[in-house]
């Protein structure tokens, strides 16, 4: 499928102007999907470039996907990522009929770092009863602060002197955030009501076990929560920034899952937690 994507432009009509990169498949759907993308980074790095791989996926599945250069920590330590990947959020539900059609349905969706974002959207779109999400996707999400699961102990990283403890501490800036449950999803005591989830993680990721541990208490919860655990060797979570590589055995699995989650989400209403199919 030829992707059309968008020069960077500026997403006017909220608080503050944001830079953004569209991304539409050439035969997508009238009411395609349409998803706000946030990359990776550790929260303190990435760029537009870094989610292309990601996004350029979301759009050969059949959506039309808006991937966001959200603000940067530390110099923009939590909340402010958040809070304006929020306001970039309620400008795609507002103009959706633009972006894509007035009955497409929005989604969330995020790796790493952005994947952190992406769950924090969804229990804000919750609290906050708007817009109505449809799905959250999270892939390899930087979940738990503490750094202590044992897949984050084989990849030799650790609470000190790795990135990501590195990125944790720039985008909380202080200890007391990490209670926050839109800092720290993982920690959160309420993740009732919340959209359908699908959750993907490798045998090979440092973030395997938050992940799979976020996507058990969703299904606790009531949330549907469908999660992969794609066979290593990966590379993930770096192997999914940057330029990146189409023809990594796992884009096409990767494709076909969007794909799939698109379809099973496409008729239930919106933040919605009646069961999906769990596929091991």
């Amino acid at each position: 499928m030829t992707i059309t994507r968008t020069n960077d432009t500026i997403l006017n009509g909220t608080a503050d102007p944001m830079r953004v990169r569209i991304y539409r498949g050439g035969r997508a759907e009238r009411a395609a999907p349409l998803v706000l993308h946030l990359h990776g980074g550790a929260f303190v790095g990435g760029t537009l470039d870094d989610g292309a791989v990601i996004s350029t996926l979301l759009a050969e599945a059949g959506a039309v996907v808006v991937s966001l250069d959200y603000p940067l920590a530390p110099g923009n330590p939590f909340p402010y990522a958040l809070e304006a990947s929020y306001r970039a959020l309620v400008h795609l539900y507002d103009n959706r009929a633009a972006l894509a059609a007035k009955s497409s349905r929005l989604y969330v969706a995020g790796e790493e770092s952005g994947g952190n974002i992406a769950s924090a959207l969804a229990l804000m779109a919750r609290d906050q009863q708007s817009p109505p999400l449809a799905g959250q996707i999270l892939l390899s999400p930087m979940l738990d602060p503490c750094l202590a699961s044992g897949s984050i102990r084989d990849a030799d990283a650790g609470p000190v002197g790795c990135k990501w403890a590195d990125g944790w501490q720039g985008y909380l800036g202080s200890a007391d955030k990490a209670a926050h449950p839109y800092a720290a999803p993982l920690g959160s005591s309420r993740l009732g009501d919340l959209a359908p989830a699908l959750v993907l993680t490798a045998e090979d990721d440092p973030m395997r076990d938050e992940s799979l541990r976020y996507a058990d208490r969703l299904d606790l919860c009531g949330v549907s929560a469908e999660r992969d655990v794609l066979a290593a060797p990966t590379g993930w979570p770096c192997a999914l920034g940057g330029c990146g590589d189409l023809k990594a055995p796992w884009v096409s699995e990767l494709r076909q899952r969007f794909a799939l989650f698109f379809a099973e989400t496409a008729h239930r209403r919106a933040s919605a937690s009646a069961p999906l199919p769990v596929r091991a």
